[in-house]
């Protein structure tokens, strides 16, 4: 019974703490990327233009589906649920105007394409940051 609820705890703890998931948007380090505006974050991560300052194109790639981090990413970026953020890609998928950002299957796998892709554009938990990332946006807290 104690092993019942050392184990509820523990999940209802991981829970709580994922919960409360703090996006920040990162590129490569070694990319000459200095900064990203929201704007410009929104721009890449919708669809709407995928050019980096430095005048290469942005790979965008996105958290898995169900990710609190995703969520909370796009709630703060353009205050929309992950099920608006859905229909809004259904829509422009359908006109054949723009696609998607990249979808990793994991948080690691993000980390993974990050690395592959010079000119990719992600965003992740901050905890997640080393020094193979640089942090080009951050919500205001």
């Amino acid at each position: 019974m104690k092993a019942l609820l050392l184990t509820l705890f523990v999940v209802l703890l991981a829970g709580t703490v994922e919960a409360h998931a703090e996006p920040v948007v990162v590129v490569n380090a070694a990319s000459a990327v200095p900064q990203l505006s929201q704007d410009a974050v929104i721009n890449i991560f919708l669809g709407r233009y995928r050019t980096l300052p430095t005048g290469g194109t942005a790979r965008p790639i996105d958290q898995p589906e169900n990710s609190v981090v995703r969520a909370e990413f796009y709630r703060r970026l353009v205050n929309k649920d992950l099920t608006e953020i859905t229909a809004y890609w259904s829509r422009l998928l359908f006109s054949g105007r723009t696609s998607p950002p990249l979808q990793a299957a994991t948080a690691a796998d993000v980390l993974a394409l990050m690395m592959a892709y010079p000119d990719s554009v992600a965003y992740v938990d901050r905890s997640q940051v080393d020094k193979r990332l640089r942090i080009v946006m951050e919500f205001p807290k």
